[in-house]
């Protein structure tokens, strides 16, 4: 069993506030940050542990930060998410970490070379569902859903982006949440090294105030595009190695 203060546990929730640093700056980033270290040193909290602090998070955003949302795309999304959610259930209860971690690299890298070279990606109902939908498998088999919403919205204000996603993983971390506990995927471990975390969180989201004021929405989206890319390789290069 995992100690509150476990020198291990402590130590990836460093990752975690660096994570939490770059969502607070961009808009997601928690889970993309901090699965891949934590699937490899302690696959067994994945992926509840990281679920537990991205929908701690996205309050502390909304707490602290501006609250302009596009409701229409939002609506949209989540109602994806909400129907893929139970199919990401069944993912987790047969299917081994490395593999959803090997397909949410691959999917991210597709949809990034989608909106750079071939299609100018916007948040449309179809763009949303679609987006909503991958979040509700890849978010909760592998905790990792903010990238194609990121990039669905990546035209967005940052402000908005920013407070649209916020609630986004607070509605649908908690629906995948329920369902993994109802499946009988959640334990005490998991939540206790979540909540653990959640001090790495705040320490992230306060660090990142500086870096939020400094992003304009064209430095926005070049900066969720980049770091779409280096995410997916690292999480694909982790399972190949």
């Amino acid at each position: 069993m995992t100690a509150w203060l476990d020198p291990t546990i402590l130590a990836l929730g460093m990752a975690v506030g660096i994570g939490a640093f770059v969502q607070s700056s961009i808009g997601f980033g928690i889970a993309v940050v901090s699965a891949p270290l934590v699937v490899v040193v302690e696959p067994q909290l994945m992926p509840v542990s990281l679920m537990v602090c991205a929908i701690f998070l996205p309050f502390v955003q909304l707490a602290s930060g501006p609250r302009e949302i596009s409701w229409q795309p939002l609506g949209w999304s989540l109602v994806a998410r909400l129907l893929a959610t139970p199919l990401g259930i069944v993912i987790v209860a047969v299917t081994s970490a490395d593999a959803i971690a090997l397909l949410v690299g691959v999917l991210i890298l597709v949809t990034v070379a989608v909106s750079v070279r071939a299609v100018d990606i916007r948040p449309t109902r179809g763009s949303m569902l679609t987006a909503g939908g991958i979040s509700g498998v890849s978010g909760t088999a592998a905790s990792i859903g903010g990238p194609f919403m990121a990039l669905a919205m990546q035209h967005e204000p940052p402000h908005r982006l920013r407070a649209t996603l916020a609630v986004f993983f607070i509605v649908g971390t908690g629906v995948s949440l329920a369902g993994l506990a109802l499946a009988g995927q959640v334990s005490a471990e998991q939540l206790r090294a979540g909540v653990t975390w959640w001090p790495f969180v705040v320490a992230g989201h306060l660090l990142a105030g500086p870096v939020r004021s400094r992003l304009d929405a064209r430095a926005l989206r070049r900066v969720v595009l980049a770091f779409c890319v280096v995410a997916s390789l690292g999480v694909i290069l982790r399972t190949l190695l």
